[in-house]
């Protein structure tokens, strides 16, 4: 069996969230998310994620293509993550390209196209802008 792992917060769920997870399964057998905790994500982006941790995990858990999620609590422990799921490939967006090379004595790692045109962030600035 070979196992891929990626992370993210997943918040605003979109089309490219669920394209980029499709094409990250298609590297193996079994796909397992580090979804970020509230606390992370508010240390990573300055602000608390739309959606709650417990929301984003049952969005992304009842995806067929997503076999496992655990709460990502650092980044500094992405080595540690990767080891615990006994990951054979690390799949990630290439706007991460280069950024996680230095676990390729762990695992292979794969950096895949973004969906054009789409972003959590452009989404929650279209919706407050509308919302005024």
């Amino acid at each position: 069996m070979r196992r891929i792992i990626t992370f993210g917060t997943f918040d605003v769920l979109h089309v490219g969230h669920v394209r980029i997870l499709q094409r990250a399964k298609a590297h193996g057998d079994h796909l397992t998310v580090g979804l970020s905790s509230d606390e992370l994500n508010f240390s990573k982006k300055g602000r608390n994620p739309i959606y709650p941790y417990s929301s984003r995990s049952e969005l992304l858990s009842s995806m067929r293509f997503v076999d496992a999620v655990f709460m990502e609590e650092s980044l500094e422990k992405k080595r540690d993550y990767i080891l615990q799921h006994k990951a054979d490939v690390l799949v990630m967006g290439n706007d991460w390209e280069g950024k996680f090379d230095e676990f390729r004595d762990v695992c292979d790692v794969v950096y895949l196209p973004r969906t054009p045109s789409i972003s959590t962030t452009e989404i929650i600035e279209i919706i407050r802008d509308v919302n005024g």
